[in-house]
């Protein structure tokens, strides 16, 4: 089948969509999946209202980090609050969802602010002392990697997504469907399988709680 345009295709999409639970696209780099995406969730608006909840490029800004360049030590990532991706942040208590998550994929902690919209990193690292033995210490403020920062929005989208699975949750009540564009782009190897792996659990979940 061909389409005149992105806005065709993703016309079509929703049509197959009715009939199915899922669809897997497969394109190459720069073929214009991420551009896709944005043409099937501008097919949800209508004034104000949106039907798509969507992880690609776009979703990835809607995090910027803070580096503190005045002292160099407090380094935070801060939130955009006047997304609605992040609807039920303070309420329904998203570090508890995201933690289980993320301990799938990596070893640094973190801590929401929900008063000053940002995300603080942690991690525990060893140390060896004069004597040669190893102490524990937190490091507190760090920066994570490009791919860390990337499994982090990954978790945070995956416990939003679990959430507009729950019909009594009413802050995301509005999601109809889930676009997934790119998930593994920054990721090792190992994480890309555990993302795949990760990923196709939640399809089962979503296929059988709305079949």
């Amino acid at each position: 089948m061909t389409f005149p345009d992105l806005s065709a295709l993703a016309q079509h999409l929703r049509e197959e969509l009715n009939a199915k639970s899922f669809i897997l696209l497969y394109a190459y780099n720069g073929t214009g999946k991420t551009r896709l995406s944005t043409a099937f969730k501008d097919l949800g608006k209508q004034d104000d209202e949106r039907d798509t909840l969507y992880f690609n490029a776009f979703t990835e800004d809607l995090f910027q980090w803070d580096n503190d360049l005045v002292n160099d030590r407090e380094r935070v990532l801060k939130i955009n609050r006047d997304s609605r991706f992040f609807a039920g942040l303070a309420e329904l208590e998203m570090d508890n969802r995201i933690r289980p998550l993320l301990n799938r994929y990596a070893d640094f902690e973190f801590e929401i602010d929900t008063e000053a919209w940002e995300v603080s990193f942690a991690r525990e690292i060893r140390v060896q002392m004069g004597d040669g033995t190893f102490e524990t210490r937190r490091e507190e403020d760090i920066k994570v990697s490009r791919g860390e920062e990337n499994i982090f929005i990954w978790c945070f989208f995956l416990a939003i997504a679990q959430l507009a699975m729950d019909p009594e949750i009413e802050a995301y009540s509005w999601v109809k469907y889930v676009y997934v564009d790119d998930p593994i782009s920054s990721l090792d190897d190992n994480n890309a399988m555990a993302v795949a792996h990760h990923l196709a659990q939640q399809l089962a979940v979503a296929e059988f709680l709305h079949p």
